[in-house]
C-alpha cells in the first residue's frame, strides 16, 4: 500500500481538527461569540433604556412647552384686558380733565366778564362824577354867591 497525497491530506485534516478540538478552539470561538452577543445585547438594552428616557424627557418638555404656551396666552389675554382697562380709564380721565378745564375757562371768562362790568360801572361812575362836578362848577360860577348865602342861612336856621 502506497501512501499517496490524498491519504496524507486526510491525515493532516484529521490531525488539524483533532488539535482544534483538543485545544478547545470551538469553545473559545463560541465563548467569544457569546461575549460579543452579550455585549451587543447589553448595548441594545442600554439603547432601549436611553430611548425610553429620551421619550419621557421629550414628553416632559412637550408638557412644559404646552404649559408655557398656555401661560403665554393667559399673559397676552391679561395684557389685552389691562390695555383695554387702561384705555377706558384714560378716556374717562381725559373727559374729566376736559370738563375741569372747560369749567375753569368758563369761570375765568365769567370772572373777566364781571371784572369788565365792574370796570365799566366804575368808569361810568367816574364819568358821572366828572360830569356832575363840571355841571356844579358851571352852576357855581353862575349862581355861586346866591347858593352860598342860601346854604349859610339854612345852616344857621338848623343850628338854632
Amino acid at each position: 500500500m502506497e501512501l499517496d497525497n490524498t491519504f496524507w491530506t486526510a491525515v493532516a485534516f484529521f490531525v488539524f481538527f483533532g488539535l482544534i478540538v483538543y485545544l478547545k478552539v470551538p469553545k473559545m470561538v463560541a465563548g467569544n461569540l457569546d461575549a460579543k452577543i452579550d455585549k451587543i445585547q447589553s448595548n441594545l438594552d442600554e439603547a432601549k433604556k436611553l430611548r425610553e428616557e429620551a421619550q419621557a424627557l421629550l414628553a416632559k418638555y412637550e408638557r412644559k412647552r404646552k404649559s408655557a404656551q398656555s401661560e403665554a396666552e393667559d399673559i397676552i389675554a391679561a395684557a389685552e384686558e389691562e390695555a383695554v382697562r387702561i384705555s377706558e380709564e384714560a378716556k374717562i380721565s381725559l373727559k374729566e380733565m376736559i370738563a375741569r378745564r372747560t369749567k375753569s375757562v368758563e369761570e375765568k371768562i365769567a370772572q373777566a366778564e364781571s371784572q369788565a362790568i365792574a370796570e365799566v360801572r366804575s368808569r361810568s361812575a367816574e364819568i358821572a362824577v366828572e360830569a356832575a362836578k363840571s355841571l356844579l362848577v358851571d352852576q357855581m360860577a353862575e349862581q355861586g354867591d346866591v347858593l352860598i348865602d342860601a346854604a349859610i342861612k339854612d345852616v344857621g336856621a338848623r343850628l338854632n
